[in-house]
């Protein structure tokens, strides 16, 4: 049994969540895969997953197992990148975990220009709303953390921005525009609940006055619709749904275009940070380096592009 190829194996079928997925994913046989994870096993002398007609699922052993794998393939990963070092191009694989909304909005059209500095480096991002628990797993990983939050995660901070209510022409003239954010308890909250939503009061929006002339508010909205995901929640604001809390810059050429009307200009609901996070191995390999540079020097021109502008 070839041990680090079944380790690679049990890594993809965990990340691709089965077989047959791991199986196409690695250009290999569905039985192939499935017998070298039996292999590794019985090498082990223990069970790594609980297969089941739906799903998998790691056990105990298999998730201590899977943190420890994790770390031997990063580490082959960098004692390669550290001796093509001294090359010309930059090969190999960068491993990045991103937001879906980040991956779409962000990190997307900046790949025509990596690939086209560095051919030779695959970007391999996977996606993950709650991306600060998993960070140890990648090279680098790009995390949207609200103000305020306390993190012991060391990160590069990219850039910052605010979050604030938007809703439709359409809505607001079915419902009103509310005045002050007590008038939002008649109206139908599509809230996001996710990272930045844990940070503040339960299901409740909690507003701050731009320029603290008014104490903090909390409303408690009606919920018509939640999800983590980014771009549901945008699709049905802008369809009329209901008000949400959103990026500016996301939302910033909606609001140029007329799609959709910034509630309570007045106030906002939290500032963020973008943020670049790196594992807690000592050595930063020269691959994610050099995306960390690459990412850091393409924010003017990747914020730029979505708020409608030419880089500054």
């Amino acid at each position: 049994m070839d041990r680090l190829q079944a380790m690679r194996v049990f890594a993809r079928v965990v990340d691709e969540g089965g077989f047959a997925a791991a199986a196409r994913a690695m250009d290999m046989s569905p039985p192939v895969v499935t017998r070298m994870v039996a292999e590794l096993e019985q090498h082990l002398g223990t069970r790594l997953l609980q297969r089941t007609t739906r799903k998998l699922a790691l056990t105990d052993a298999g998730e201590a197992y899977l943190l420890r794998v994790r770390a031997i393939l990063h580490e082959i990963e960098d004692a390669e990148a550290a001796a093509a070092a001294s090359t010309r191009d930059l090969r190999g694989t960068v491993h990045v975990l991103v937001p879906p909304v980040l991956a779409t909005y962000f990190l997307a059209p900046l790949v025509p220009q990596w690939r086209a500095r560095y051919p030779r480096l695959l970007l391999d991002v996977a996606t993950d709303n709650f991306a600060s628990s998993r960070v140890d797993g990648f090279d680098v990983t790009l995390m949207v953390l609200p103000e305020g939050v306390d993190s012991n995660i060391v990160a590069r901070a990219l850039f910052q921005g605010e979050a604030i209510v938007v809703a439709s022409p359409a809505y607001l003239e079915r419902m009103g525009m509310p005045d002050e954010p007590a008038d939002l308890v008649a109206h139908q909250y599509l809230r996001d609940n996710g990272v930045a939503a844990r940070a503040h009061n339960g299901r409740k929006l909690c507003l701050r006055h731009l320029r603290g002339e008014e104490p903090d508010a909390e409303v408690d909205m009606p919920v018509a619709l939640q999800s983590v995901s980014t771009d549901l929640l945008l699709r049905a604001t802008l369809d009329g749904v209901g008000v949400a809390v959103m990026a500016r810059l996301l939302v910033q050429p909606h609001l140029d275009s007329g799609a959709l009307v910034h509630v309570l200009p007045d106030w906002m609901y939290a500032r963020y940070t973008v943020y670049a996070a790196l594992p807690s191995r000592r050595m930063l390999p020269a691959r994610a380096k050099a995306f960390l540079d690459f990412v850091t020097e393409q924010i003017p021109q990747a914020v730029a592009l979505q708020q409608g502008g030419a880089p500054a």
